[in-house]
């Protein structure tokens, strides 16, 4: 393409979950709540649809950011302390912009982890230092503290990690915070409401940490592409002169509104967590006996794989039985499947499905 801006070919852009529009499928590959939003949701985003469409948004989002706040409230949260853009992957790319491009100095990640981390490393021209999972797929801290980190342009890190869905403590976050002190830590907690600890209760005591939330997973909101941010002053400033930059209208009227009703029902959310919990829980069990090993899991999702049959004619088998998970094709991964955490009935679907997959030829 002669029309191209240099170096737009060589760009690997990252590739979602699959969308289907087939009735009737079974949809257990990105990572949405199967319970759905609040009904107070529903009836704010109508709302907002009813009046002022005309209109642009708050630029500042302040009712969002300040319910956002408030349910943060016990760890000391404002509303100055709070971003939020279109979706948690805006956010993310913000950051990368504002806090990482550093002329020489490596941005240190995972080497597994959420992909999009090196495709807009690869847009803004970052460099990246991988740290290889161990051989048990944990984030082990001390290859992290063995790096000098005034060689590196900070850190991000996924906590629960994805795929794999496992979760480091708060005091390993901690220490990670203390040894990167001059460089800004990224903790990426899309899926923290699942059972994992979160670093915002860290924001007032260490100026280098940014923790970004979603509200696509937990909040059932994937539909309305709300993320937040939690830090200090000084990075939330970084952020919005960024966002400035690009959009000052990021987020519409419904998806504030909705955002808003969300935070200020959380007694809602709870019950839905739980659900999942207990169906990720009960489901790592069921798979288990029958063969699977199964990565600990503090996500909506399971990572797993059979050492008797390759993940992509599992998931191929899967989906002839209207059955859609997650299969990454990569040397390290492409025998696991990730799964997401449906309903009891989904779930019950897809033990049948494995059922009929695993079973021996006739």
């Amino acid at each position: 393409m002669n029309y191209w801006s240099d170096g737009l070919d060589q760009l690997e852009p990252y590739v979602p979950g699959e969308q289907p529009r087939v009735r009737q499928l079974i949809k257990l590959n990105t990572n949405e709540n199967p319970y759905g939003p609040s009904p107070k949701v529903v009836e704010a985003v109508a709302q907002a649809a009813q009046h002022g469409l005309e209109l642009y948004p708050d630029p500042l989002s302040l009712a969002l950011r300040e319910a956002a706040a408030l349910h943060h409230g016990q760890h000391g949260i404002t509303s100055a302390q709070v971003f939020v853009g279109n979706g948690s992957d805006e956010v993310l790319a913000h950051a990368f912009r504002a806090f990482f491009v550093k002329a020489g100095k490596p941005l240190v990640m995972p080497d597994i982890s959420y992909s999009f981390y090196k495709v807009y490393c690869s847009l803004f021209g970052i460099e990246t230092q991988q740290v290889t999972l161990r051989d048990d797929w944990s984030i082990g801290i001390d290859d992290y503290l063995a790096i000098d980190p005034k060689q590196c342009a900070g850190l991000v890190i996924a906590n629960p990690n994805a795929p794999t869905g496992m979760a480091l403590p708060l005091a390993d976050i901690e220490r990670l915070l203390q040894h990167f002190s001059q460089q800004v830590v990224l903790i990426d907690e899309a899926y923290v409401d699942f059972g994992a600890e979160s670093a915002v209760s860290l924001v007032q005591r260490y100026p280098n940490a940014l923790v970004v939330h979603t509200l696509s997973k937990a909040w059932a909101l994937a539909g309305l592409r709300v993320g937040v941010a939690f830090a200090q002053e000084g990075l939330i400033d970084g952020l919005t002169r960024v966002k400035d930059s690009f959009n000052s209208y990021p987020l519409g009227r419904a998806a504030q509104a909705g955002a808003k009703a969300a935070f200020e029902d959380f007694a809602y959310y709870q019950a839905t967590l739980a659900q999942v919990v207990n169906t990720r829980e009960y489901l790592i069990v069921q798979l288990a006996q029958r063969g699977f090993e199964v990565l600990p899991s503090k996500a909506n999702f399971i990572f797993a794989r059979h050492p008797d049959h390759a993940g992509a004619d599992l998931m191929a088998g899967l989906r002839a039985r209207n059955v859609l998970v997650r299969h990454f094709a990569t040397p390290r991964l492409q025998n696991h499947l990730r799964i997401t955490i449906g309903t009891d009935a989904q779930a019950q679907a897809l033990l049948e499905a494995f059922d009929q997959v695993l079973a021996p030829s006739a």
